[in-house]
């Protein structure tokens, strides 16, 4: 099935890629990540409210959220979920791998059947750079900067939080403009850069 996507969130798409092109390149040293992410603390339910946009998040029109629990084998279960365009589900899960354990902060997430995003060890491609004091809200981030998540346990943040996590894009070598909001029940229904927020 295709996805019918509006003109301008077409054009905000371009835009952001474009931008998120010229940020990340081969010889910039990746984000730092946070100097110790509690595993535990972080399991659970976040909800999307803003991110790079990325090909296999297109179809997604709202309630975007990622559930970590503990696997078996020690590992985190991811369970990626959200709303269509069309008013479906659209769901994957996968696997996440601590490639850091002094930090916790650095893993390589991995989708079976999905090309490029299969194997199951590899290399880090997902960073928490930023996390609120609470665990209440998490920037992550890709080594190159081609691709961002701001998560949150609510559905919606106060402009304090807000601020922080502006200032904590910016630390990880980011511009906020390439992030756009994702809508939430009970938080944003629209759909803007963050640094038109």
């Amino acid at each position: 099935m295709r996805t019918r996507l509006r003109p301008w969130t077409t054009a905000l798409l371009i835009a952001a890629g474009l931008t998120a092109t010229s940020l990340g390149t081969a010889t910039a040293a990746p984000p730092a990540p946070v100097p110790r992410l509690d595993l535990d603390r972080y399991l659970g339910v976040w909800h999307q409210l803003a991110a790079v946009p990325q090909v296999f998040n297109l179809n997604c029109a709202r309630d975007t959220s990622a559930t970590y629990t503990l696997d078996p084998g020690g590992d985190i279960a991811v369970h990626n979920r959200c709303h269509t365009w069309t008013g479906g589900v659209d769901e994957i899960r996968g696997t996440a791998t601590v490639n850091d354990p002094i930090t916790n902060a650095q893993l390589h997430v991995s989708f079976p059947g999905v090309i490029g995003q299969d194997e199951r060890v590899g290399p880090t491609n997902y960073i928490v750079t930023a996390l609120g004091p609470d665990y209440s809200w998490a920037l992550v981030t890709s080594p190159n900067r081609l691709s961002g998540f701001v998560l949150s346990r609510t559905p919606a943040l106060d402009d304090t939080a807000w601020q922080q996590i502006d200032e904590a894009i910016v630390t990880a070598g980011q511009d906020r403009c390439i992030y756009l909001t994702s809508p939430t029940t009970g938080g944003r229904s629209g759909v803007l850069p963050l640094c038109a927020r």
